[in-house]
């Protein structure tokens, strides 16, 4: 009974596997990418240990020198009355040191700065590990774009050597044209072969990066040639004040700021203080010592440690000036070229590709009823691959400078929604 129940389950549950293995699996999203990578990759878990690392030395500085316990015997073993411990006295002490200037709040505050500047790095890490996947998704997309332009070349190349097989049969056309074509055809069938190894090495390349030895995905979704608005330069330049590159200088500034301030709370030097009982064993006598110590010069000592500290924090505002100039500057560029290169795809698709098309199409009718040669009609098909190519070549050039932008201003979509993508 318990057989057949179990061959009776595996009737019912064999259409349902069929289903599953048959059915495609669904094409990897850019989201579903960076979902992966920001879930397994090890550069977004380190801050997490460093926070702790921080926050354990914050827990550190706040605390006060250790109170001293001491026991100094004198007298002892020697010689003479002062043989064995007869005539030895005993002190026994506690000794700490009072510390002055500030400096268990300066140590405080540089510890809480340093703990403060984890979370923009931590930013700035991110940031460019998502655009890292980002390209290497583009190089994907990339690769299925030649692909598709290596099988339409591969597509109108076997018309051509069906033609001209007929035509050189038919005593039309010398066997060279044939020839021709199907040197064409082959070179087209390499730049396809290209392309897929391209590709399996891009998609592996993708997969790495959330660890994976094996690519578990063979489509993506991306379109390399939807291209969308940007907002204004000006409108996009005011983002640059909140991206975490600057965020970074600026928490590296609050921590020089607690530097300077833990290098001049040295200009007040601490105290050091003992107090303790001393006890005479030939008198039986009990007795308080005391005392306490400061040491002398600290003011000038802490003078070369407070100009380093001031000149660096000093330096913080001109590094933070000279980076805001330079993201301004890749802003601008990359602004540039996203819309010179968002231009060329739009006019390739709706005026240059068109009209080669037509034109190819015409060639070939007139090849066919002997108008025109066979060069004429190859060249223009040359001629419709390459322009897709370079159509391809501006997107991808769009793309790249649309994931700078994106890191730069640490913002996920710049893209206005009203205008949509380019056509």
């Amino acid at each position: 009974m318990w057989k057949r129940l179990a061959a009776l389950a595996a009737l019912a549950i064999a259409p349902c596997a069929f289903a599953q293995v048959s059915s495609p699996p669904a094409p990897l999203t850019l989201d579903e990418a960076v979902s992966r990578v920001a879930r397994t990759h090890p550069d977004l878990r380190l801050p997490v240990l460093q926070r702790a690392a921080a926050e354990a030395r914050y827990e550190g500085a706040g605390f006060k020198p250790p109170l001293v316990f001491g026991v100094d015997v004198e007298n002892a073993l020697g010689t003479g009355a002062n043989r064995g411990f007869d005539a030895s006295e005993v002190t026994v002490s506690l000794a700490g040191v009072l510390e002055r200037g500030g400096k268990l709040d300066a140590r405080r505050a540089l510890a809480q700065a340093n703990i403060d500047a984890i979370a923009p790095q931590r930013e700035v890490t991110r940031l460019d590990l998502m655009a890292e996947v980002a390209r290497r998704y583009l190089a994907v997309t990339a690769a299925r774009g030649q692909r598709r332009i290596a099988m339409d070349d591969i597509e109108q190349r076997r018309r051509a050597v069906a033609a001209a097989r007929v035509r050189m049969l038919a005593g039309a056309s010398p066997a060279s044209t044939l020839m021709t074509a199907q040197a064409a055809l082959a070179q087209a069938e390499l730049d396809r072969d290209r392309a897929e190894q391209a590709e399996r090495a891009a998609r592996m390349a993708l997969a790495a990066l959330w660890n994976a030895r094996e690519a578990d995905f063979t489509e993506v979704s991306g379109e390399p040639l939807q291209l969308p608005a940007l907002e204004d330069f000006q409108q996009l330049a005011t983002l640059l004040s909140d991206t975490p590159e600057l965020a970074v200088i600026a928490g590296e500034a609050r921590v020089r700021e607690a530097q300077l301030q833990l290098a001049r709370s040295e200009l007040r030097g601490n105290l050091s203080w003992q107090l303790g009982v001393r006890n005479s064993r030939a008198s039986g006598d009990n007795g308080l010592v005391g005392g306490f110590s400061m040491p002398l010069g600290t003011a000038r000592r802490a003078g070369p440690e407070i100009r380093a500290a001031e000149t660096e924090l000093a330096m913080s505002a001109v590094q933070r000036e000279s980076r805001a100039l330079q993201l301004y500057s890749t802003l601008a560029e990359a602004h540039g070229r996203y819309g010179t290169a968002r231009l060329e795809v739009a006019r390739m698709g709706s005026d240059v590709l068109p009209q080669l098309q037509r034109a190819e199409k015409a060639a070939e009718t007139a090849w066919r009823a002997g108008a025109i040669s066979y060069m004429e009609w190859g060249q223009l098909q040359a001629m419709r691959i390459e322009a897709r190519q370079r159509q391809l070549d501006a997107a991808l050039a769009a793309q790249t400078a649309l994931i700078e932008i994106q890191r730069l201003t640490g913002q996920p979509l710049v893209a206005t929604a009203s205008e949509g993508n380019t056509p």
